[in-house]
């Protein structure tokens, strides 16, 4: 049993990698296009990240 279940979860993957590899019509990839837009998306989650604590210190204040 345990050789059916690795043989199914490699084909899975092989699957898997097989399609974010492939190359549409314009020649890119999902894995290209993760890998244009990765530094975009890890700046605007910095920006949203620090705008929550900005947003979190306003009502965190003790008001005497």
């Amino acid at each position: 049993m345990g050789l059916l279940k690795t043989a199914i979860l490699g084909a899975a993957v092989y699957g898997v990698i097989k399609y974010v590899t492939k190359k549409d019509v314009n020649g890119r990839s999902i894995v290209d296009d993760l890998k244009e837009n990765a530094p975009k998306w890890a700046e605007d989650a910095k920006r949203i990240k620090d705008d929550f604590i900005a947003e979190r210190k306003i009502y965190d204040e003790p008001t005497y």
